[in-house]
């Protein structure tokens, strides 16, 4: 797995956590997507927690730690 820095994981959160009303986190592998998908790109869950409030929970939790999970760029 291609692990981005753990400065590059903080620095994404601390975008998400910023405009947390852009986003939402996935029900099925709890990844953090955009408001806009219907589907979520890395488990395909249709399922979201929209709460400004648990998705910034979410991205400090991510952001503190390395990435376990494997993204569709893992898979080119």
């Amino acid at each position: 797995m291609n692990d981005p820095l753990p400065i590059d994981r903080a620095a994404r959160a601390e975008k998400i956590i910023a405009s947390a009303h852009h986003y939402k986190v996935c029900e099925g592998c709890d990844s953090i997507v955009s408001e806009r998908v219907a589907t979520c790109p890395n488990c395909y869950g249709y399922r979201f927690d929209e709460e400004s409030e648990n998705v910034i929970a979410q991205a400090r939790l991510l952001g503190a730690r390395e990435q376990r999970s494997v993204t569709a760029q893992d898979l080119l």
